[in-house]
């Protein structure tokens, strides 16, 4: 496939537009938890909203992966724009027609219903999310693919950060008025904007082929895996490793409040996020070499042993230096994982197969999130504070007390993550993708259609 200038052009205003509507996308989540919080000061509701999110999320990853595979990428792009335009217009209206008293009643459904309005129009903009690998795939040189996928993450955190400041500070302002009024300008701009990008798109070689069916098609999705030697095990290693990273996301906000004030917290959160940036623009420069399956592995073993490390002493400051490393690797990982997908899965089943792999990945952290939570304030934290067998037994030298027994949960968890990595690493399914990843044999190219 070769590329030419005004293909890299397009996937940089591709790469643009995506990055605004992902951050009014994900503007809008934070902006109503906070604000569903502030009005109702329940804590269960706020729990529910990251709920429906993670679990539509979840559910919704093949079919829109078929999506993408199935109409112009174009066309999906500009879907779920409008999607999510319409969503949140209609929330618009139910936020200036509903009474301002009944939002603050965790129990009204035209609360929930606003609510649910705007969580399906972010849920919609997951195409995109979707698609956009796809696209590195359509529009990038096989050689180049690693650092754009690099230029991906590099967006991704720089969303991540803008993100956090933005919604806190509108909220803060008008409450979700602002949010909203902000959500519908910038996706109608990017509606606008996106019908003066053409996106040279492309068949593939053999249209009758099994990966050219069309639709769901998961059963297809699933034998497709199947066949490529190794890659039913990374997309299960990439869900085990969610599966124990979801013990991260439940706990480090609580043990960082308990070593910091939320003010330094939440500072700390904003330059550690800068991490990720810097991360994705460094994949973007060194690109990820030509054996990406173990680059992957190995940059998991030292993601794992910084989770590990940092909890042995309780101070900020080793959390602080191994969150900022875990930031800066995560796109390394993102990245190698998405080269290998694009190099190993026909262009045309590549959406159903990253929207499976999202589904699978995205079930498994909030999982264990929810049974981490109470296993640690029940078990681990009664084990190390003050009379326990933990801190009888370990005490002396680790420490005592609730934010040990989080400390504790974590080193665990990194010994856990370790040995099951160098296990991967030995493994044959490892060996397998390794040699079908570096294969220089011809695969089904997409070839470019006549627009």
């Amino acid at each position: 496939m070769t590329v030419v200038t005004g293909h890299v052009r397009t996937f940089y205003q591709l790469l643009l537009n995506t990055g605004l509507v992902s951050v009014i996308n994900f503007t809008v989540w934070f902006a109503v938890t906070f604000w569903v919080y502030l009005q109702t000061r329940s804590v269960f509701a706020t729990g529910m909203i990251s709920g429906i999110f993670l679990v539509l999320t979840a559910l919704t990853g093949i079919w829109f992966g078929s999506v993408v595979d199935g109409h112009r990428k174009k066309t999906a792009l500009q879907a779920s724009a409008i999607a999510s335009l319409a969503l949140y217009a209609a929330a618009f209206a139910v936020h200036q027609a509903v009474p301002a008293e009944e939002f603050r009643d965790p129990a009204s459904a035209r609360l929930w219903l606003f609510v649910l309005l705007l969580m399906f129009g972010v849920i919609a903009g997951n195409i995109r999310t979707i698609a956009l690998p796809t696209l590195v795939t359509l529009l990038i040189d096989e050689d180049r693919r690693d650092r754009a996928n690099g230029l991906v993450g590099t967006v991704s955190g720089a969303t991540f950060l803008v993100t956090s400041v933005i919604s806190g500070v509108l909220v803060a302002f008008d409450g979700m008025f602002s949010v909203l009024l902000l959500a519908l300008v910038v996706l109608g701009l990017s509606v606008l904007h996106l019908s003066f990008v053409t996106i040279p798109e492309r068949v593939a070689e053999h249209p009758d082929s099994e990966a050219a069916k069309p639709g769901v098609d998961l059963r297809g999705t699933l034998r497709l895996i199947t066949a490529v030697p190794g890659l039913t095990a990374l997309i299960l290693f990439s869900t085990f490793n969610n599966f124990l990273g979801g013990v991260f996301m439940a706990l480090a906000d609580a043990y960082g409040l308990s070593l910091v004030s939320v003010q330094t917290w939440g500072l700390l959160w904003g330059v550690l996020s800068t991490g990720f940036i810097v991360g994705g623009l460094l994949v973007a420069r060194t690109g990820l070499g030509s054996r990406p399956v173990r680059l992957l592995l190995l940059i998991n073993v030292v993601l794992w042993v910084i989770i590990l490390v940092f909890p042995l002493w309780a101070s900020i400051i080793p959390m602080a230096v191994g969150m900022y490393l875990y930031m800066l690797l995560m796109p390394y990982a993102e990245a190698t994982e998405q080269t290998i997908l694009q190099r190993v899965v026909p262009y045309e089943r590549q959406g159903r197969v990253f929207g499976l792999a999202q589904s699978a990945e995205q079930a498994a952290s909030p999982l264990t999130a929810f049974l981490i939570s109470p296993v640690t304030q029940f078990v681990f934290i009664p084990l190390m504070s003050e009379g326990g067998a933990g801190a009888e037994a370990i005490g002396s030298w680790f420490g005592t007390g609730p934010d040990r027994g989080m400390a504790l949960v974590f080193v665990l968890t990194g010994i856990i993550g370790v040995i099951a990595t160098m296990f991967a690493l030995a493994s044959r399914p490892y060996r397998m993708l390794s040699r079908r990843v570096a294969e220089d044999s011809p695969r089904a190219e997409p070839t470019p259609a006549t627009t």
